[in-house]
């Protein structure tokens, strides 16, 4: 198992549903097992979507940015347990495994570390034992031909989420080359140089250590493109940008076409589905945005997503219910359980 997991059990899951007579919760549904070692309970769940929380902010840290990414997970297991189970979403293809729990690290660090600079250091140094983590865990799932649901944590996570989806679909399909594709709807490219591992360089590893194809990414503001990214970017066939004003301001396409140029441009391999929750407007995360895409325009491209991509894995990030300013908002882990659910509605029906 890897380390630094807590599995969730049928239990867990029951004392976070709240009954109610004449109505069946999708947490009374779902599936859920820790008698048995993990890897053979996710081989042996009939279960498709296979859903874990990375409730940490280290990565975002890492990257100079807001505290609080650690904070949604929970919130969104209580939402996500309470809907409704019914013909649009029953629940017994969803499998509930657990989460990551690094805040003994985060502890360390802050009573070791005397200085903001030494913190830095020791966040992306932590940064990389993250990493291993959760790619043996997206790897294990991938490898049983399942979909990872990743939720929680910075975009850091996006790296392992790559990694682990290349070993363990190139493990399971027989791939010639152990790559993926992704698209990403996001404020923000990530695209930082190599400086050590944050929030803001997941797709910059994974494509330099050759588990990144090709790279699309929808709604970037262009106010947050640092020039040498932009040039690289354009340089480079592999990877495509649509800005979030080229689609809003400029109309040179509308958001749907947005999608499908995406979803057509990494039409030849799997790939990753990213959705950083800064992305959109006014909901709280480490990068909170007075403009940016509705709510809904969230939840179409996920739709649009699961229903044209031959999808590795689907990973929501960034979002927090309260940061380490004092903000708060409990509504982030309604709005994440709002997209897991459209997601698997659309991906179960390809």
């Amino acid at each position: 198992m890897p380390t630094n997991f807590k599995r969730l059990d049928k239990k867990d899951i029951q004392m976070l549903t709240r009954l109610r007579k004449y109505e069946t919760k999708l947490g009374e549904i779902i599936l859920s097992d820790s008698t048995t070692d993990l890897e053979k309970a996710i081989s042996e769940t009939s279960a498709k979507y296979i859903v874990f929380g990375i409730p940490e902010d280290i990565g975002v840290k890492a990257n100079l940015g807001k505290g609080g990414a650690d904070s949604a997970w929970f919130p969104f297991l209580d939402s996500f347990l309470n809907i409704q189970s019914n013909d649009f979403l029953s629940g017994e293809n969803i499998f509930i495994a657990g989460h990551f729990d690094f805040t003994d690290a985060q502890k360390l660090i802050n009573v070791n570390a005397a200085t903001d600079e030494e913190k830095i250091t020791a966040y992306r140094s932590y940064v990389s034992k993250i990493d291993d983590a959760v790619e043996e865990m997206v790897k294990i799932i991938t490898q049983n031909k399942k979909i990872p649901i990743i939720i929680g944590g910075g975009h850091n996570n996006a790296y392992p989420a790559i990694k682990g989806s290349s070993k363990g679909l190139y493990k399971a399909e027989l791939l010639q080359l152990a790559q993926i594709n992704c698209i990403n709807l996001d404020a923000h490219t990530d695209f930082r140089p190599p400086e050590g591992r944050h929030s803001g360089n997941a797709f910059r590893y994974a494509d330099e250590d050759g588990y990144l194809n090709k790279y699309c990414v929808i709604g970037v503001h262009e106010n947050y493109i640092q020039q040498n990214i932009w040039i690289d970017i354009v340089n480079n066939p592999f990877i495509d940008l649509i800005s979030y004003e080229d689609i809003f301001i400029h109309q040179k396409r509308n958001f749907i076409e947005a999608i499908a140029h995406a979803t057509s441009f990494t039409a030849d391999n799997f790939t990753g589905i990213e959705l950083d929750l800064d992305s959109i407007e006014n909901v709280l995360s480490s990068a909170s945005a007075p403009c940016g895409i509705s709510s809904l325009n969230a939840r179409q491209y996920l739709n649009f997503a699961a229903i044209s991509s031959r999808v590795a894995y689907l990973h929501i990030c960034e979002g927090a219910t309260k940061t380490d300013f004092g903000e708060t908002d409990n509504s982030t882990g309604k709005l994440i359980s709002y997209l897991v659910s459209d997601f698997i509605k659309a991906h179960s029906k390809v």
